[in-house]
């Protein structure tokens, strides 16, 4: 296990382009870290730029305490898990595997050790002298997983290893890797554009857009607390609605006036609420942040329904409702209650 800090890290491309700007992370010994956002953001630009396959153009990156910024990547004790698995298609599994510590020149008894350790830790014992064309996807993606392992990095590196896996064998590996990651405890950086995936997977969650870092949390932390509209938007589903501030906790909406139990900070743009803050109350109910709608659409997704409805703004778009058992048919009119201590306040984008 091995700490690894960026700090202040830019890439500028040779056209110009500006793919990271002024990235401040550390990751500890130990600790699973994803790097999450929507294509482009910069996530795998910046995977990339610690594992040395592209050069920072400002900034210092260490592994372990050492400065390995100018480190060519197989310098920096880490190892990377593609995609594409890049396993070499001519070589069995237990070849596979061996491959990095055999060219690296560690003794055949520590090589035979690692390599059976690492075959009954990844479940592919019955698979040793298989070929990768003659393994399911996740069986390759283990196979790959082991093979970084079998040279025992610092830190591990994924770039969206579970991307080319349909959803419940995704499920199914993610698990897996989370397992092995406690089990065997290396310091793990992991790519993904898949919310879910994050949430699951992670100690901390780096949120990313636009070559820079939003938010980084816990996933409860991140969920729960976004800090900018970008953030509540992408983390799950969230209705943003423009407020002006009355006081006390008071807020004036294109929703009617609301009271939210915490008082909106003075670079807040938006309250944010999630779909399955609200309850349903019957349409007459006078009561504190109330809002009435006709259901404009439903679609049924098994613990719940996911309804879009139409409040008096037009141009405020639908807002989102998750509701449990039976829900209202499209055209009803309804009114639903959001609790004041589900109103959390974000800015429109970072400070």
């Amino acid at each position: 296990m091995a700490s690894l800090a960026a700090k202040g890290i830019s890439k500028v491309f040779e056209d110009g382009f500006q793919a990271l700007t002024d990235i401040d992370l550390v990751v500890e010994p130990g600790e699973f870290v994803t790097l999450l956002g929507p294509s482009g953001c910069g996530k795998t630009t910046l995977l990339k730029t610690l594992a040395g396959f592209y050069d920072a153009t400002t900034g210092r990156i260490e592994i372990g305490g050492t400065d390995v910024t100018a480190a060519p990547p197989e310098k920096r004790d880490t190892a990377m898990c593609f995609q594409s698995y890049a396993l070499f298609p001519h070589l069995t599994v237990a070849e596979n595997i061996d491959f990095g510590p055999r060219q690296a020149g560690v003794p055949k008894a520590e090589r035979r050790a690692r390599l059976e350790s690492l075959l009954r830790q990844v479940d592919l014992e019955a698979h040793r002298d298989k070929l990768p064309n003659r393994l399911s996807g996740g069986q390759q993606q283990r196979v790959a997983l082991a093979r970084a392992l079998a040279m025992r990095p610092a830190v591990v590196l994924f770039d969206e290893p579970l991307s080319n896996l349909d959803a419940k064998l995704r499920e199914q590996v993610r698990r897996e890797i989370r397992a092995l990651q406690k089990e065997i405890g290396f310091t793990a950086i992991y790519v993904t554009h898949d919310q879910s995936e994050a949430l699951a997977m992670s100690d901390r969650v780096v949120v990313m857009q636009g070559g820079r870092i939003d938010q980084v949390g816990r996933p409860e932390e991140i969920y729960a607390r976004p800090e900018t509209a970008f953030v509540a938007d992408f983390i799950g589903a969230a209705n943003l609605v423009p407020f002006e501030d009355l006081g006390g906790g008071r807020v004036k909406t294109p929703l009617g006036e609301l009271r939210a139990a915490v008082p909106p900070a003075g670079n807040a743009s938006f309250i944010c609420w999630r779909p399955e803050d609200v309850e349903l109350v019957e349409a007459g109910a006078a009561s504190e942040n109330v809002i009435r709608g006709v259901v404009r659409d439903r679609a049924y997704q098994g613990a719940h329904t996911e309804l879009h409805v139409a409040t008096g703004d037009a141009d405020l778009g639908l807002q989102r409702l998750h509701v449990a058992g039976a829900a209202p048919a499209e055209g009803a009119e309804v009114a639903f209650r959001l609790g004041a201590d589900q109103i959390r306040f974000v800015r429109s984008a970072l400070a």
